[in-house]
């Protein structure tokens, strides 16, 4: 696979999965009631909501500023655990679970092409 190529899905992937992030930070941020529904049937703490939102919105920052390599593993990490998490606490409470994992399947394609077009990481 060519570079541009490489940059294209780069970009894509990292530009679709930043938008979604985020939308779910603004619904965050602003509390929409669906949101604070399903908290509260989860049985989350409610100061969570603006902890993830604050929290998405910096990943977001963080993987699309260019220059600070090491701040863009933190988002790739931040953002693989909050999915994770995501995914656990939809399968623990019997609600649809693949959204999470499929926002997880394109925060991989993003990291790995990052990865290989950047080189900011050497991996074996």
């Amino acid at each position: 696979m060519n570079a541009k190529t490489q940059k294209i899905i780069y970009w894509v992937a990292t530009g679709a999965f930043s938008a979604m992030m985020l939308m779910s930070a603004f619904m965050y941020l602003t509390m929409n009631p669906e949101l604070v529904k399903g908290f509260n049937a989860a049985g989350l703490p409610l100061y969570l909501v603006y902890l993830l939102g604050v929290a998405k919105f910096l990943g977001v920052v963080g993987l699309l500023v260019p220059g600070f390599p090491k701040i863009r593993e933190w988002a790739y990490a931040g953002y693989t655990f909050n999915l994770l998490g995501a995914a656990w606490v939809h399968i623990s409470t019997s609600t649809a679970f693949a959204g999470p994992l499929i926002f997880l399947v394109v925060l991989g394609v993003s990291y790995y092409f990052n990865v290989k077009i950047r080189g900011d990481l050497k991996v074996s």
